[in-house]
């Protein structure tokens, strides 16, 4: 790669490495987000605090930094717009400032596809949103619509996307393990539930 590809991507990764969760918890005042409910510093964690106002402002910023990443990219070194969206998802699931310990990645993953393929990232979110309003389980919403995002990025989208896609859903994947022991004990808490 050359040098404003690097630059791009490193950007594209430290743009994703925002824990918004974590900065908007504290701003409001209230505890550690990392010590409450599941530990994670995204919008589903932050909603356990019972501020749905912050939930869905971490939801959606979450969401807009894995599209400007992309964006981004695009503007500036359009043959690095695919590592961009994987660095600005990997930005959020290991961020630098803690330690690499950070989200799941399903709003940045959501928000990384929505820039680089706009119908393939509105399928997968209508996918959470229905799965999530019929199983009312956020990390099933999450898995259903990680697996289901390669397949369309393959049909309506290039091979490009489809790897992308292929590559995020891997580690959202890796990153549910515990998510999947609790789903298949019956003991995953309910969206909404503190």
């Amino acid at each position: 790669m050359d040098w404003p590809t690097i630059a791009v991507v490193t950007a594209a990764y430290l743009i994703g490495a925002i824990p918004f969760g974590l900065v908007l918890t504290r701003l409001a005042g209230t505890a550690d987000i990392r010590k409450i409910g599941s530990g994670n510093i995204g919008a589903t964690n932050v909603l356990r605090t019972g501020n749905k106002g912050l939930a869905l402002l971490t939801l959606f910023l979450d969401v807009a930094k894995g599209a400007a990443a992309v964006l981004l990219a695009y503007r500036l070194a359009p043959e690095a717009t695919v590592y961009a969206g994987a660095a600005a998802f990997l930005g959020h699931c290991f961020p630098v400032w803690l330690r690499f310990k950070g989200g799941k990645g399903v709003a940045t993953f959501l928000g990384v596809l929505a820039a680089a393929a706009w119908l393939v990232g509105l399928m997968t979110a209508a996918t959470w949103i229905v799965s999530a309003f019929v199983g009312r389980i956020s990390s099933l919403a999450a898995l259903i619509s990680a697996i289901l995002a390669p397949a369309y990025a393959f049909v309506f989208a290039g091979a490009d996307t489809t790897i992308l896609a292929g590559f995020m859903a891997l580690v959202i994947l890796v990153k549910h393990a515990d998510n999947i022991t609790r789903l298949r004990r019956g003991e995953e808490p309910r969206i909404g539930q503190k």
